[in-house]
């Protein structure tokens, strides 16, 4: 391959005399040459050095402008070779950030990968420098409601320098709080929210109370608590067209679902911080937030207010609550002018970016359980295909994040 022609030789010592006389008895004699000095050792390669050299190659490809890749691979691996490790270009950052997205086998909505807006915060490590610019992040992707993707990359990890981890699973999302026969809030924000009061947050236990941002610098560290500002949490109040009855569920959802508990890996190297976010679908929030029975479980409540007959799953009472569910959802977050996809449309987008890369002669890897909405999936053209299949180690990527 050729990034191991390109790898720099070492001195070579001079040619050892044949053992055994001269076949034609000459008699000679060699000199005995002085030895040259051993090469310094190489660092161990923490980055692999295979994935740099194709995600370069991949990059100058994709990138023409960006010229011949030869001499940009011959950089990366002899400073694989020195320092272990090498360091993207801002172009190659953004890209692979992109790339990312587009390989996410699980996102149906990739069709919008290269509208990514990429933060280059890889100069930042300290935990308060990071709560501050994931503040920031969601400022920025919030935008008043047209919310943008975004994904803000910290340091990555380095030989003998792990980079810090945020602990939550979102830059927002609510607190769980375990009381008897239940829980008062999000179920899935419990283990963050009694970690977080061992800290000394102090909480309210309220059904939809924001948790702080958790920040670990180094393994084995205490980790640092910050409490949301107010103008980073854009959240919208749930109402119905048809029913006044809903308002008064005190219902709401934020707006912003910035998943920060991932790795950003690109051409070999581990980016452990870099929050990401696209927009919601509304199925997200009316069938899996609000409706699972180990999320918040509002089916129940919402067919006993629409009057359903609940004494058998026949009548089909979880199917209409849930459609009514969603209906509120997608109602609200228009009446407040936040970005929402719901999942017809965003199928029909799904397919259209299925479309562009077959034309560029490119796969489009797809998760079947994923990419089908959760509500009304046989109605939506996503359900009644297949898709290339998934590859593991398909990179750049968001990878699930290994622990220290």
């Amino acid at each position: 391959m050729i990034f191991n022609r390109l790898r720099t030789r070492g001195p070579r010592r001079p040619a050892a005399a044949p053992a055994g006389g001269c076949p034609y008895a000459h008699a000679h004699t060699v000199p005995e040459a002085p030895l040259l000095p051993e090469p310094p050792p190489r660092a161990e390669h923490f980055t692999d050095p295979d994935e740099a050299a194709s995600f370069i190659r991949q990059f100058h490809r994709e990138q023409p402008a960006a010229g011949d890749p030869v001499e940009r691979v011959r950089a990366v691996l002899d400073e694989i070779d020195r320092t272990g490790t090498y360091a993207h270009t801002a172009a190659e950052l953004g890209y692979g950030a992109k790339l990312a997205w587009r390989n996410a086998a699980r996102c149906i909505g990739r069709l919008y990968w290269r509208s990514l807006v990429v933060r280059d915060l890889r100069h930042l490590s300290a935990a308060d420098d990071i709560a501050a610019e994931c503040f920031e992040h969601l400022r920025l992707a919030g935008n008043d409601g047209r919310i943008r993707p975004v994904v803000s990359v910290f340091a990555p990890d380095r030989p003998g320098r792990p980079a810090a981890r945020i602990l939550n699973q979102q830059l927002v999302r609510y607190a769980g709080h375990p009381v008897e026969g239940g829980f008062v809030g999000d179920p899935a924000g419990a283990a963050l929210a009694a970690r977080s009061r061992d800290l000394g947050w102090k909480c309210g236990e309220e059904r939809f109370e924001v948790l702080p941002l958790l920040v670990q610098e180094r393994p084995g560290a205490r980790p640092q608590w910050y409490e949301l500002p107010d103008d980073t949490t854009l959240e919208v109040e749930l109402t119905h067209p048809d029913h006044p009855w809903f308002a008064r569920l005190g219902l709401r959802w934020y707006a912003v679902p910035a998943i920060s508990d991932m790795t950003l890996e690109i051409g070999g190297v581990h980016y452990p911080t870099a929050p990401f976010n696209g927009w919601y679908m509304g199925t997200e929030i009316g069938a899996r937030n609000l409706a699972d029975a180990d999320r918040y479980d509002m089916l129940a409540e919402v067919a006993e207010r629409l009057g359903l007959d609940t004494s058998s799953d026949r009548t089909l009472w979880r199917d209409r609550a849930l459609v009514e569910l969603n209906v509120a959802v997608l109602h609200s977050f228009q009446e407040a002018g936040v970005t929402m996809a719901d999942h017809h449309t965003e199928s029909e987008r799904f397919l259209r970016h299925v479309a562009q890369e077959k034309r560029l002669g490119r796969d489009t890897p797809a998760d079947w359980s994923w990419i089908v909405p959760p509500v009304s999936g046989g109605l939506t053209p996503v359900y009644h295909r297949y898709y290339d299949p998934v590859d593991p180690s398909l990179r750049p990527a968001f990878t699930a994040r290994s622990p220290w």
